[in-house]
């Protein structure tokens, strides 16, 4: 019975994720903790769980990401397993190793996999073992500059460069030649540090080819116990501002058939290559032109964006991970229908994108048959500076991509949102956009939206 291994089950997040964790958790019969801070007491996932429990001060270092507070506060409730949602201690081996070294279940892959995929210089190194393509690029940690002239040369200008470890963006940057790739190298290596500390070999830094007109689609796949790895169907993330995903769709508009099934394929290898268990994501990067495709990284939780494979597939995502953590291998008929797009609803100027936090006082979701609304707020709240300022996923679905652009529009239209700074008139503007209405876009397209700053 899940109630005997998983229940209560604490969710180690905050906002619209830990509410829609919740969700499912308390659908499924079991009890949800959470935990929250200072600045969240007040937001609706504290409310709907079953208990709450306050971890301290706004200051992340000080609540979601202090792992002992956290696990005092399952001992505390009972809880008997663990969901980290995304970001925060999500990709923390360090974590999921406390969190089983307690006698909890871990709702996630294992530590090991964690560890093995979140150097994107070991993974990619794992994952072109497995024979999973990659692009041209370092092997080792580029740990100073004279280094990556070296590589640059080999590889080829244009290349990127990016920090081994972390994600969301952070740190990358696209260098032309020497003059750029020193500036790149420097804030790469800044990001670095700040990551994992100043080593005494240096920041790791990974530098590898630029594809010039590119996609970033990715791959959910689900790791079963029984061995097995599912890939349930791919993910187009190339709206992106700062390297930073903001409206995402499935299937992606701009692959072919035979394309798809090759990354279905490589996303399974890889997979299966760490021994992979339960939900992930495969990120690649798609030459638009050449319809061929490498591996960027693995995310080793689940992604922001995974309402849209819900939606094409009708399958819980989060309960999956329940049963998956439970021991239980589900047999799954995967068969994506029709198409979803979701639009992230940020606090922030919806022209340069910074943030624009506050309080809220008018909240009007859009309601109606392929509307979903996974959100984190209402009006009351207060969208404050110390946190990502992500207020809700708005998600449509239709029978296909022109229906989903209709009804999309239709919801952004309905939204009211006021107080915060919102990104709503970007999307608005984004649904009028001949490039992306066509489906042929590509990651520099917000960029060009915005005359080159994005």
């Amino acid at each position: 019975m899940l109630t005997e291994t998983l229940g209560p089950v604490l969710i180690a997040n905050r906002g619209e994720i830990a509410r829609r964790i919740i969700r499912t958790v308390k659908r499924m019969g079991l009890r949800a903790v959470a935990v929250h801070s200072e600045a969240d007491a007040d937001l609706p996932f504290v409310r709907e769980a079953d208990e709450a429990v306050l971890l301290g001060p706004a200051n992340p270092a000080q609540s979601y990401l202090d792992v002992a507070k956290v696990l005092e506060a399952a001992r505390a409730t009972g809880a008997r397993a663990i969901h980290p949602g995304y970001g925060f201690l999500s990709e923390n081996a360090a974590f999921a190793r406390a969190v089983v070294a307690a006698g909890m279940t871990w709702i996630g892959p294992s530590p090991e996999a964690i560890d093995r995929m979140g150097d994107k210089i070991n993974a990619r190194n794992l994952m072109e073992a497995a024979g999973v393509p990659v692009a041209a690029g370092t092997r080792e940690p580029v740990t100073d500059l004279s280094l990556a002239l070296r590589a640059a040369e080999r590889i080829g200008y244009p290349v990127m460069v990016k920090t081994a470890g972390g994600g969301g963006g952070i740190g990358m940057s696209v260098a032309h030649d020497d003059e750029a790739l020193a500036k790149a190298y420097e804030q790469a290596a800044r990001a670095a540090s700040r990551f994992a500390g100043d080593a005494l070999d240096g920041p790791a830094v990974l530098i590898e080819r630029y594809i010039e007109r590119a996609r970033h689609v990715e791959v959910q796949i689900l790791g079963l116990p029984d061995g097995r790895v599912l890939a349930l169907g791919e993910r187009d993330c190339s709206v992106q501002r700062r390297h930073q995903k903001v409206v995402e769709e499935s299937p992606s508009p701009g692959i072919t058939p035979e394309l798809r099934e090759r990354m279905l394929a490589a996303a399974v290898r890889a997979g299966e290559a760490v021994g992979y268990l339960g939900a992930g994501t495969v990120e690649c990067l798609v030459d638009a032109d050449q319809q061929d495709f490498v591996f960027l990284e693995m995310n080793t939780r689940l992604q922001v964006e995974h309402p849209v494979t819900e939606l094409v597939t009708g399958l819980d995502l989060v309960e999956l991970q329940l049963r998956v953590a439970a021991g239980e291998s589900p047999d799954l008929d995967v068969r994506p229908r029709g198409h979803a797009i979701e639009f992230r609803v940020y606090a922030e100027d919806p022209k340069r994108f910074f943030p624009g936090p506050g309080v809220i006082t008018t909240w009007d979701e859009p309601v109606g048959e392929g509307v979903r609304v996974d959100s984190g707020y209402e009006a009351g709240n207060t969208v404050t500076p110390f946190y990502d300022p992500l207020m809700a996923k708005l998600c449509v679905y239709g029978e296909d991509r022109a229906d989903a652009l209709a009804k999309g529009r239709k919801a952004v239209e309905a939204f009211a949102v006021a107080g915060p700074k919102n990104n709503l008139p970007f999307c608005a503007e984004l649904l009028d956009n001949d490039e992306f209405v066509s489906g042929d876009y590509d990651t520099a397209l917000v960029a060009r939206m915005r005359g080159g700053r994005a």
